[in-house]
């Protein structure tokens, strides 16, 4: 199979990128992916500056391969002490229920990217091969500095609109998100009408209708998803869910257990755990978020100032269904092992479709 244009630009062999899960991916997995010949990836979302810094060093240290850095493009929060403060006495009895105390106000815990001059001096001084963005698009600034400093650009896009927009901004290639994927939906506005196109249509009608290449994402566990991705005029595919469980994963033993058992059957999307939409496998937080209207929650990630400590809450008594447990609808196809040894896994499938 001829090396698509892409893969020859970033430096690797296989058309198989690990997505890069803000809280799950790690050093170790992203060099393992790298080093396997893919494309591994760190989510720095949830980093601040020195902690950035710091997983960029430790990746760097594991391997001398190409790896992709993802940060979130969404627009600040809009805070609301009435909604927040509403929010807070909806959760109480939960944090009764664990001997718990929640927050008593709530914050925005997490910085965009946008106008972010400092993780841009930091991206720029670093270098890593890829940069990605979710959410949208960083200021045109930025996108300037880092592709003049030779950064490959990622955007994600859920639909051929947000798509146009990235290939419109300069970058290099679409992160084509899927209905089916796991985690945060990557919408530009998370308030606007979603016409919830799966990876495969969304995939193909990114590749007939826009010039740049596409990277299938959601729901694919395997090399025969990879190949049906290709055959639909991707340049590659980005798998998350599939590398949840590896040992090098950062997910914690009620993540794994739940990704393991039932709940991977019956994911959904919501935003109760963070403010934005996310696929999540089925737990005690799902089931809650079930009867919350849109409009009662938070904006993000303030929301999640409060997710956050109602799991720390029901991890500390053993109650691991507060979780962010994100997982795309192919969690039951999920196969535990090293993550070196699942590219290694997933090449030979490949070869075999």
């Amino acid at each position: 199979m001829a090396v698509h244009p892409l893969l020859a630009r970033i430096g690797i062999e296989l058309p198989i990128f690990q997505a890069p899960m803000a809280g799950t991916s790690t050093p170790a997995m992203a060099a393992a992916v790298s080093n396997a010949g893919a494309l591994g990836a760190l989510g720095l979302a949830a980093e601040k500056l020195e902690g950035a810094g710091r997983m960029i060093a430790a990746t760097r240290a594991l391997t001398d391969r190409p790896f992709n850095v993802n940060v979130f493009c969404h627009r600040p929060a809009v805070p609301d002490a009435q909604v927040e403060a509403a929010w807070i006495l909806r959760f109480r009895p939960e944090f009764a229920a664990l001997g718990a105390e929640p927050p008593g106000k709530l914050r925005e815990i997490y910085q965009t990217f946008r106008g972010n001059q400092a993780m841009t001096a930091l991206l720029l001084e670093t270098r890593p091969a890829v940069v990605s963005f979710h959410f949208g698009l960083p200021d045109q600034d930025q996108i300037g500095a880092l592709k003049q400093a030779g950064i490959i650009l990622f955007g994600s896009a859920t639909s051929v609109a947000e798509g146009q927009m990235l290939a419109d901004a300069g970058l290099d290639a679409i992160v084509a998100q899927g209905y089916e994927a796991g985690g945060h939906r990557g919408v530009f506005d998370e308030n606007a009408p979603d016409d919830r196109l799966g990876s495969f249509a969304l995939t193909h009608l990114l590749a007939r209708r826009i010039n740049l290449p596409a990277i299938a994402a959601g729901g694919i566990m395997d090399g025969a998803g990879i190949a049906a991705a290709l055959k639909l005029g991707a340049a590659a595919a980005q798998l998350g869910t599939a590398f949840v469980g590896c040992p090098e994963s950062a997910a914690d033993d009620g993540y794994r257990a739940a990704l393991a058992g039932d709940a991977a059957n019956h994911t959904s999307m919501t935003r109760a755990i963070s403010g934005r939409p996310a696929r999540c496998l089925a737990n005690r937080f799902t089931r809650l978020a079930e009867e919350i209207p849109d409009c009662d929650v938070p904006s993000y990630p303030i929301t999640y100032d409060l997710g956050k400590a109602l799991h720390a809450a029901g991890k500390a008594r053993g109650e691991f269904g507060f979780g962010a447990q994100w997982a795309g609808q192919g969690a039951p196809l999920s196969r535990p092992m090293p993550a070196a040894e699942l590219v290694k896994l997933l090449a030979a499938e490949l070869a075999a479709a």
